[in-house]
């Protein structure tokens, strides 16, 4: 059954690879709990994968995609767009949270005065905390 499965698949996807990594991931869908499109026929999953393909009732680019995506070991996440760094920026100023380097860093020897002693810029881990701050000695 299995060889006829194959060489009918060949007519559908002329490229050998292809169809094995297409077949290998219906299979691993099957396994998962994937709809079968056909009768299983007492078959195994591979056998169940290269018939659906070889009918056409699963679409080959949904499995292309599929497979590309369970490939992927780098997931790129979306910078937020200009109108929403807005909202971001707007958002920070309500609540307080600094937005500026001068701001940040003015909140840092805030702290570091807060713990004392004469080197808060080290603490602070600053070079020219003294100035950022607007203090002078």
């Amino acid at each position: 059954m299995a060889r006829v499965t194959v060489e009918d698949c060949v007519e559908k996807v002329p490229n050998r690879f292809d169809l094995v990594m297409i077949a290998a991931q219906r299979a691993r869908d099957v396994s998962a709990g994937a709809q079968l499109t056909i009768d299983r026929d007492n078959d195994k999953n591979p056998v169940v994968a290269l018939r659906e393909i070889a009918d056409e009732t699963v679409s080959r680019d949904d499995l292309a995609e599929a497979l590309i995506k369970g490939q992927q070991k780098h997931v790129e996440f979306d910078e937020p767009e200009p109108d929403e760094m807005d909202l971001i920026e707007a958002h920070q100023d309500e609540t307080g949270v600094p937005n500026s380097e001068e701001e940040i860093a003015a909140d840092v020897l805030s702290v570091a005065d807060d713990l004392g002693g004469d080197d808060a810029a080290a603490i602070a881990g600053f070079e020219d905390a003294p100035e950022a701050a607007g203090k002078t000695d």
